[in-house]
C-alpha cells in the first residue's frame, strides 16, 4: 500500500525528490529545482511524494487554480516502473481530484511527426486515456516540443483556456522578488 506525503517548500529539497525529479523529466521541460521552494510559497502547489515503506516510488505536483487543476509533473522512480505503482498513483490523483475542479495534463504529443520518442509518447498518451482522462485536442508548442492537453472532464478546454493559465503563471513570476524569478516551464 503506498502512503503519500505532501511535500512543503521546506521538505521540497529533499536530495532523493531532487534526483527523481531531474532525471525523470528532460531538461527542458523542468522548473529549475532549486525555484521550487518559492514557486511553491507563491502558487498553490500540491507536491506529494509516494513511498513503499520508506522506499521513493514516485512524485506529483498539480498547480491547483481558479477553474482547473494543472498536473505538472509525475514520475516514477526508474526501478519500479512497469509495476503497477504508476496506475496506483494515477488512481489517487484521479481520485483526489475528482470533485474539484478539472485536471488538465499536458504531456508530449504522441502526434509531433518530428519526436525523437514516439513510442514513448504513444504508451504515455494510451495509458491516461486508459485511465479516464480524455484529449482535448488543444496543443502547444514550446522550444519544438508540442505538449496535447488530456482532462479529467467532459467540459470544453481550449487554447484560449491554456493562454489564459499560462497567462496569470508569467503574471506570478514576473512580480517574485529579483532574487527568487522562475524560469517559464512552457
Amino acid at each position: 500500500m503506498l502512503k503519500s506525503v505532501q511535500i512543503t517548500s521546506d521538505s521540497a529539497l529533499d536530495e532523493q525528490l531532487r534526483r527523481l525529479y531531474t532525471t525523470a523529466f528532460p531538461v527542458e521541460e523542468q522548473i529549475p529545482y532549486d525555484d521550487l521552494p518559492y514557486l511553491m510559497d507563491a502558487l498553490s502547489i500540491d507536491y506529494t511524494a509516494y513511498y513503499e515503506d520508506e522506499t521513493l516510488v514516485g512524485l506529483t505536483m498539480v498547480l491547483s487554480l481558479t477553474k482547473y487543476n494543472w498536473w505538472w509533473y509525475f514520475a516514477v522512480c526508474e526501478p519500479l516502473r512497469g509495476k503497477g505503482y504508476g496506475q496506483q498513483i494515477l488512481t489517487a490523483i484521479l481520485e483526489k481530484y475528482r470533485t474539484n475542479c478539472p485536471l488538465i495534463l499536458d504531456i508530449e504529443s504522441p502526434f509531433q511527426a518530428d519526436a525523437p520518442n514516439p513510442a514513448q509518447r504513444q504508451r504515455r498518451y494510451d495509458f491516461y486515456l486508459r485511465n479516464g482522462l480524455r484529449d482535448t485536442e488543444t496543443s502547444r508548442t514550446y522550444n519544438g516540443i508540442t505538449y496535447r492537453i488530456l482532462s479529467s472532464s467532459d467540459e470544453p478546454f481550449t487554447q484560449q483556456d491554456y493562454s489564459d493559465i499560462i497567462t496569470s503563471l508569467r503574471s506570478v513570476w514576473e512580480n517574485m522578488p529579483k532574487k527568487e524569478i522562475i524560469r517559464d516551464k512552457r
